[in-house]
């Protein structure tokens, strides 16, 4: 999937530098070899462990940059809009336990102030602050910010494509629904919308007329070409002719 979207983009004329943004689902030396290979670099949100936890804690308390986002940011976990914030940078290897897949890069870091909203609102103070870390391991040519926001707009887009899914696109027909009937109520289906109209299937060829019974022929059986037709034993005499005895 990511060779073929970087091969995508390529053709499409993107000539510049290709960042792969990617969720923790894809943390990985699988994923991140793969942008490698297309000739792109890679931005993947980090799954925290042990070991990651260990590389943000030896972070120094100076090493530290103040963000202040000219739009506030939502944030899902603090069910608030964060405007300020703080990131950094370190060098970190990820996937040191795959023979020969380790990749070195750069793991950048965000932090956001973690409040407690009901002892905030009952006018109490902190005894430390507390903070809530975000990690992005990528190999990104940009500055630590650049970068940072840069893979932030991936969660963008994939709310969008969540809003689209969730509303209008819930809304269309299966592929799969039959053909709505001409002059039926009811709305078109995707089988009737999305393709040419096909000629409606026509009334069912008549059967052949059945056999006329010797019970309704005057005639019974069929007499061949140039002969006299024989009378059917259920023809009743003409009106007006006797039978002869003799």
């Amino acid at each position: 999937m990511i060779t073929e979207a970087a091969a995508t983009a390529r053709a499409a004329g993107c000539s510049g530098t290709l960042v792969v943004r990617m969720d923790s689902a894809f943390y990985g030396a699988p994923a991140c070899s793969a942008a490698r290979r297309a000739g792109a670099c890679f931005s993947v949100t980090v799954r925290t462990d042990p070991k990651v936890r260990a590389a943000i804690a030896a972070i120094g308390e100076d090493a530290w940059t103040a963000i202040r986002y000219p739009r506030a940011v939502w944030d899902d976990q603090l069910r608030c809009w964060i405007s300020d914030a703080q990131a950094a940078e370190v060098e970190y290897t990820a996937f040191t336990s795959a023979r020969g897949q380790a990749i070195t890069a750069r793991l950048i870091v965000r932090r956001v102030r973690d409040l407690n909203r009901d002892a905030t609102a009952a006018g109490q103070g902190e005894l430390f602050a507390a903070w809530r870390y975000h990690a992005v391991f990528t190999d990104s040519p940009f500055t630590m910010l650049q970068a940072q926001e840069q893979h932030r707009g991936h969660a963008q887009a994939e709310q969008v494509f969540a809003d689209w899914t969730d509303g209008p696109l819930a809304h269309l027909p299966p592929a799969r629904s039959p053909p709505t009937p001409p002059g039926s109520p009811l709305p078109r289906s995707a089988a009737t919308c999305c393709v040419p109209p096909a000629p409606w299937p026509a009334s069912p060829t008549p059967k052949p007329e059945a056999p006329r019974s010797a019970a309704t022929s005057s005639t019974w059986p069929r007499a061949p070409p140039g002969m006299a037709a024989a009378t059917s034993p259920c023809t009743s005499p003409r009106a007006g002719t006797a039978s002869t005895s003799g």
